[in-house]
């Protein structure tokens, strides 16, 4: 790892000696054991609650932890480390809390926020549909106003902590004719008739950080649209923005991960007497990973730097989001075969990693997405 200490505070430095303590101790002793079984992590988010993770992403007005992007993506980092599955869920539970934060009013903030930041509630982020993943103008949820409040009817699906959220933000279609212009975001608490949580999608990785279907045919009250009409559609561009930060900061930990195994093993493991460290062909593969994941850490954090700084990051955001899965991937895999046959087994976590970060060139936007936004950019 890089040594990143001049980019945060003293305060910032404790926090994450402390989440690095308790991932050590509390999240990867039960990381294997969550991915065989595939049981939801609830254990794992309520042992978190206590050390401000929750609620790191948001400001202390609201509840939150009050830290720098920096130290936030450190510490997205240190918990995928530990354990992708409990990462895949406390990221979701961001974007619902960021689509208030950004979106809503202070009176829906205060309403939600300091519960979700103290890990009482748990979010969700309902923005992909069946026919609308890339596309969010091919949305196809609708709301309508009734009785004084908003009937809202459509499906979503692969929505992380969907059907055991205590609310959830979603995303739906208030004027057709307008285009993107026309979506709007509303809060769905739990329990609301008319919320149905469909079945638990069967994932190759993040098995204990589940994605659900969700059917919906409620009606809801006004005061819980967030923000004005209409202005969903930007709400979930910037939430998405910080989305695909907090992806190559999961990246990043579970390579940093994959990366200190293949270091530690190549050090121990003895070939004819000499350890594999010893190898050329392994050392320029330590070389090219080593490389990598610096690469990694420079564009997620100057994505942080940008998003600290408060200007747009959508350029920055895309690149570090696109490198670090893609990259990760690269690094994972090299890590497991210089584990050989050993890698592919799952007494070592190498199997794991790879199976969790598969993802992460899919979700927030698949890699092909980030380079069509990167690619407009680069023609502007």
């Amino acid at each position: 790892m890089a040594d990143l200490s001049h980019l945060l505070s003293d305060e910032e430095r404790a926090f994450l000696a402390m989440l690095a303590r308790f991932a050590d101790a509390e999240l990867a002793p039960r990381a294997a054991a969550t991915d065989a079984d595939g049981r939801f992590v609830h254990g794992q988010l309520a042992a978190l609650g206590p050390t401000g993770m929750m609620g790191a992403n948001l400001p202390e007005a609201w509840g939150g932890a009050d830290i720098s992007a920096h130290a936030l993506l450190e510490a997205v980092a240190t918990v995928a480390g530990a354990c992708g599955s409990t990462v895949s869920a406390l990221t979701a539970h961001y974007l619902a809390t960021d689509s208030i934060l950004i979106g809503g009013d202070d009176g829906l903030r205060a309403r939600l926020l300091p519960a979700a930041a103290e890990g009482r509630t748990l979010g969700a982020f309902a923005l992909t549909e069946p026919n609308a993943g890339s596309d969010p103008a091919d949305m196809r949820t609708r709301a309508v106003r009734e009785d004084g409040g908003w009937r809202i009817r459509g499906r979503k699906c692969f929505i992380s902590n969907g059907g055991v959220a205590d609310f959830v933000v979603v995303y739906a279609v208030t004027d057709p004719a307008a285009g993107h212009r026309g979506i709007s975001a509303f809060v769905i608490g739990k329990g609301t008739p008319g919320l149905t949580p469909g079945r638990v999608e069967q994932t190759m990785g993040l098995r204990g950080g589940h994605v659900w279907e969700l059917d919906i045919d409620c009606l809801i009250p006004d005061a819980n649209r967030v923000g004005a009409e209409g202005t969903g559609f930007r709400t979930a561009m910037k939430v998405l923005d910080n989305g695909r930060v907090e992806v190559a900061a999961m990246c990043l930990g579970i390579a940093r991960a994959a990366f200190a195994a293949a270091r530690d093993w190549a050090k121990s493991r003895l070939i004819g007497g000499a350890p594999l460290a010893d190898r050329q062909g392994i050392r320029w593969m330590l070389a090219d990973m080593a490389t990598e994941l610096r690469a990694i850490e420079l564009f997620t954090h100057e994505a942080a730097r940008q998003r600290q700084a408060g200007v747009r990051f959508t350029e920055a955001a895309s690149r570090a989001k696109l490198h670090a899965s893609e990259a990760a991937g690269r690094i994972t895999d090299a890590a497991l075969q210089i584990h050989g046959g050993y890698g592919y087994t799952r007494d070592f976590p190498l199997e794991r990693h790879a199976r969790d970060l598969r993802i992460m060139r899919i979700y927030e936007g698949s890699s092909e997405i980030q380079r069509n936004i990167l690619a407009s950019f680069a023609l502007a």
